[in-house]
């Protein structure tokens, strides 16, 4: 697609050009594919930023809010590398793609940027630079941004380093600065097409009201970008300080705050070519992503389509009680109560230290399984009776299920703390359950969460032995037989090898649920980590049956 044509002017025709922006929900390659095929009112899908090498990012938390529609946010320029990123983004041009195709790029050297437009270039409709992170590591974003002479000087030798570049390259610049109309003007100057703007204000300090205490998790001390509603006026405003700065012929890739329709035509009013959303898509929910870009693009009302809920909001608990099971499993319980159904799920948060989603095993008291598996795990570990911890939720939905005469539940490792929810939510249809679960290894006194499991139905504890998922031995043809559906929960391949054992065994794949549990880092549909083919987990809930994994071609 001719990028070019379709953005230059824009402005001064008066259109609604929609994008997506840097690191918001179309950070995968699978997200970036369910947008270009079922939001159609979208024209430009941006990605995260790539590197050459792969980049870890901060430590959870890495977005908070402190009141509903404004955000704060610390990802660290998270990425998996050009050599991951770039087959993905040639796999998806070589099926077609609808939408103008944003590369966003980030690097701490004129020499890696150049690597990396060369590499991108044949797949990108547009490249952006990113100038601009506030909370990158040092010599990446704003360093590069707020800087005339580095930022003139990178442009000027990327452009002639790739002459033979066809995609328009954009500058991402940042709002921290009192020259940013010099700055825009010296990178257009040096060769650059555009200019995206605005990246997120700050960075500034967000502290959680209960513990008193700094919530993101960085090296800045917990100071984090601001984007949403609240950096809108400072987004028109740096806009028309760009566009005055450069005049009609560049581009200008708009975005900060926008959440409706005026939002939006404020935005190509102060000389934005296109208009980027990024955190309002959050207060969205995925089947009304299309209505939603739709109003945006048609100057229709957005209000009924947004959350005006703060997702984000922590609840302070005490910890009541702490079992062991062995050096790396644990039981604790918690003050407080849910109303938590199998399908959602919680973060525990402590300040300073980080926050990790987890499942609820039962809501009163708030109970939770825990395996040590890595820094937080540990931390949450060397808790005590009496210590604080913090919990944000619900995140997803309750799971959707058609009603059996028998179910057989399947849990192995820390799976095991979905059972007595779905056990609980089945009691009530009178459902005959036979549940069982993988261990380790047996222990002498009762398995974890045994109790509550038992009291639903018949139990089953197999250890492993020194086979992983020994407990799907178990599964004959007589335990699915009739009106039957199975539930599992646990590690992807185990999942996977009880719903094909059972495909196989004569149960439909529609009667089988699987709950996918996939990374998230927000839990509030922004940063697209938890993407399960097309699907947002965080959002839509954890359970999904075999048939719609298998439809959308979902590694387990």
């Amino acid at each position: 697609m001719d990028a070019a044509r379709l953005l230059r002017h824009n402005h001064l025709k008066g259109d609604v050009l929609t994008a997506t922006v840097s690191g918001v929900l179309t950070t995968k390659k699978e997200m970036i594919e369910f947008f270009d095929k079922n939001v159609p009112s979208l024209d430009i899908i941006t990605t995260k930023s790539f590197q050459v090498v792969a980049t870890p990012g901060n430590r959870e938390p890495v977005v908070c809010s402190l009141k509903a529609g404004d955000f704060g946010n610390s990802v660290g320029l998270r990425n998996p590398g050009m050599d991951v990123a770039l087959p993905e983004l040639e796999e998806l041009r070589k099926n077609g793609m609808r939408a103008v195709l944003n590369v966003s790029l980030a690097a701490d050297c004129p020499e890696n940027f150049i690597t990396l437009v060369r590499a991108f270039d044949h797949v990108a409709d547009l490249i952006e630079l990113n100038f601009s992170c506030p909370h990158a590591a040092a010599g990446f974003g704003a360093s590069i941004g707020t800087d005339i002479i580095v930022a003139s000087d990178y442009v000027k030798k990327i452009v002639e380093a790739y002459p033979e570049r066809k995609a328009p390259l954009i500058i991402k610049l940042s709002p921290n600065t009192d020259k940013l109309g010099e700055i825009a003007k010296a990178v257009i100057d040096a060769g650059a097409d555009g200019i995206a703007a605005i990246n997120t204000v700050g960075p500034e300090m967000y502290v959680e009201p209960h513990s008193g205490k700094p919530i993101l998790n960085n090296k800045l001390g917990g100071r984090g970008g601001a984007s949403g509603e609240w950096v809108k006026a400072r987004a028109i405003e740096c806009i028309k300080t760009i566009r005055d700065a450069i005049g009609d012929d560049p581009i200008i890739l708009g975005m900060g705050g926008v959440s409706s329709a005026e939002d939006a035509r404020a935005m190509i009013r102060a000389g934005a070519d296109s208009v980027g959303i990024g955190s309002a898509l959050s207060r969205v929910m995925p089947s009304d992503y299309e209505r939603f870009f739709h109003a945006v693009r048609n100057g229709e009302d957005t209000s009924s389509l947004l959350s005006n809920r703060n997702e984000l909001e922590y609840t302070p608990h005490t910890i009541i009680s702490k079992e062991m099971y062995s050096e790396d499993l644990m039981i604790i319980k918690l003050s407080g109560k849910l109303d938590c159904k199998p399908g959602q799920f919680v973060f525990l948060w402590i300040p300073g230290r980080g926050e990790k989603p987890f499942s609820v095993a039962v809501n009163d008291p708030l109970t939770f399984l825990i395996r040590k598996r890595g820094i937080f795990t540990s931390e949450l570990f060397d808790l005590e009776v009496g210590d604080e911890l913090y919990s944000r939720g619900l995140y997803g939905a309750p799971m959707v299920y058609r009603k059996s005469q028998k179910a057989l539940l399947i849990g192995g490792g820390t799976g095991s703390a979905v059972l007595p929810l779905i056990a609980e939510t089945l009691a009530k249809d009178g459902t005959e359950m036979d549940i069982r679960i993988g261990v380790v290894s047996k222990r002498d006194g009762k398995e974890a969460l045994e109790d509550v499991l038992s009291s639903y139905g018949s139990f089953m504890a197999v250890a492993d032995d020194g086979k992983p998922g020994r407990v799907l031995d178990t599964i004959d043809a007589d335990d699915i037989a009739g009106d039957t559906a199975l539930y599992v929960v646990g590690p992807g391949k185990m999942m996977e090898k009880a719903a094909e054992k059972a495909e196989a065994l004569g149960l439909s794949d529609e009667r089988i649920y699987l709950s996918m549990e996939k990374n998230t880092m927000c839990g509030i549909g922004m940063c697209g980590e938890c993407s399960c083919g097309g699907h947002l987990p965080c959002k839509e809930g954890t359970f999904f049956t075999w048939k719609t994994l298998k439809e959308n071609h979902v590694e387990l």
